[in-house]
């Protein structure tokens, strides 16, 4: 089926998808308020080390994707996603008074690795959600309009957490505890807000993870997960371009506009290029994407002057913006319906494990050999990135 013209795409997208992207947006708006301020607390509050914050984000993030793998498969074995997606939002937003309790960093660690369960929780069932109530030729841009919705809390909560910080005198503990009101929020909103679609007529409950199930997972889906992995390599946790902003000399309280200035970009850019998407290869916008990224990765390894270092996170943001919904929606057209949660949750158990390796080498380096070094190794991983899109055989979308 053709996709509509570009008009009335927008107008065409389920209610259900704009209710998503708004509660993505709120659990946003609380959870950067907090990650946005989290390197710098741990770096001149508590005297954490790079190769700490390093590892502490690694394992965070790959916690999150990690128990994807488990909250998608259960979804798909229970057939309902809203439920699970519900306790994830939740288990975030109740998470958020431990980072202004904590008074050092075991209790930092705990709070982060629950938080991040939580958003492991909710994402795959959340995405799978997505695909469920989208028309196939709309997917694309109904996974950039939530992703674009979720990316502006991303960038309104630094810019939140700046103006507090500026307001209390830089009392980090003080703008944590404001971050649970956003994240309540979101969770009441969910839960008033979207009616799950009915489960398929005839529809049987069956475990998704049996062997003779995961054989209906395509080459091409695993194509898509062995991507996504290399991309993670590549795309390090976010704390280091926080840490990169402040060697150059920036303000402690304006630091967290760094992410501002990213998410800004990845927001405006993420609906347009998800579009985009539902009329292009998608492997030559993958590639688009990883190109954008070795250049932002360049930029950053070549100074740390307050300048550079916006231009190089812009750059990030636009990346941003290419590649995450496009991933999003190449795993939604490789897997079955009957398997979405479960393809959501694999794609980010691979991806998980790959940014605690990533997050971890990113700290050694950091610590070892500069920053430098840290953008010139995600450069790297870029190009092996590349290559995989140029010698493996993709899902290649026609363009229409």
């Amino acid at each position: 089926m053709a996709a509509p013209h570009a008009p009335g795409t927008l107008g065409q997208i389920p209610r259900g998808i704009w209710v998503l992207g708004f509660v993505s947006m709120l659990m946003d708006i609380s959870s950067e308020m907090v990650h946005s301020l989290l390197p710098l607390f741990m770096v001149t509050v508590l005297g954490a080390s790079a190769l700490t914050v390093g590892v502490i984000e690694g394992l965070a993030e790959s916690t999150a994707l990690i128990v994807k793998v488990f909250s998608g498969t259960l979804s798909d074995y229970l057939g309902k996603r809203k439920g699970l997606a519900l306790l994830g939002y939740g288990l975030g937003a109740l998470t958020k008074p431990l980072f202004a309790m904590a008074p050092g960093m075991g209790l930092v660690l705990t709070a982060r690795l629950l938080d991040r369960v939580g958003k492991g929780i909710r994402g795959a069932p959340r995405d799978a959600l997505v695909a469920d109530i989208t028309p196939p030729h709309l997917r694309g841009a109904a996974f950039g309009l939530r992703q674009s919705l979720d990316t502006v809390g991303a960038f309104t909560g630094p810019l939140v957490a700046v103006g507090l910080m500026l307001l209390w005198a830089n009392d980090f503990r003080a703008v944590f505890w404001v971050a649970v009101v956003p994240g309540l929020l979101a969770v009441a909103l969910l839960f008033f807000g979207l009616q799950e679609p009915a489960p398929q007529p005839g529809a049987k409950r069956n475990n998704p993870i049996r062997r003779e199930n995961l054989r209906h997972l395509s080459p091409a889906y695993w194509w898509v997960v062995g991507i996504g992995a290399v991309f993670t390599l590549a795309r390090f946790s976010e704390a280091f371009l926080v840490l990169r902003a402040q060697q150059g000399g920036m303000p402690v309280a304006l630091v967290p506009l760094v992410m501002v200035a990213m998410n800004l970009v990845y927001a405006a850019s993420a609906y347009p290029f998800g579009k985009l998407s539902d009329r292009m290869g998608h492997r030559q916008l993958l590639a688009i994407g990883l190109l954008v990224l070795v250049a932002a990765d360049l930029v950053l390894a070549h100074s740390s002057h307050w300048g550079v270092v916006l231009a190089g996170v812009a750059l990030w943001g636009v990346h941003m913006g290419i590649t995450q919904g496009l991933l999003a929606t190449m795993v939604a057209d490789t897997a079955p319906a009957t398997l979405r949660g479960t393809a959501y949750g694999l794609f980010n158990l691979v991806s998980g494990l790959a940014m605690l390796v990533a997050s971890v080498l990113a700290g050694l380096l950091w610590d070892g050999w500069g920053a430098a070094a840290t953008f010139y190794a995600g450069a790297g991983f870029c190009g092996v990135a590349l290559l995989g899109l140029a010698w493996q055989p993709g899902p290649q979308k026609p363009a229409v």
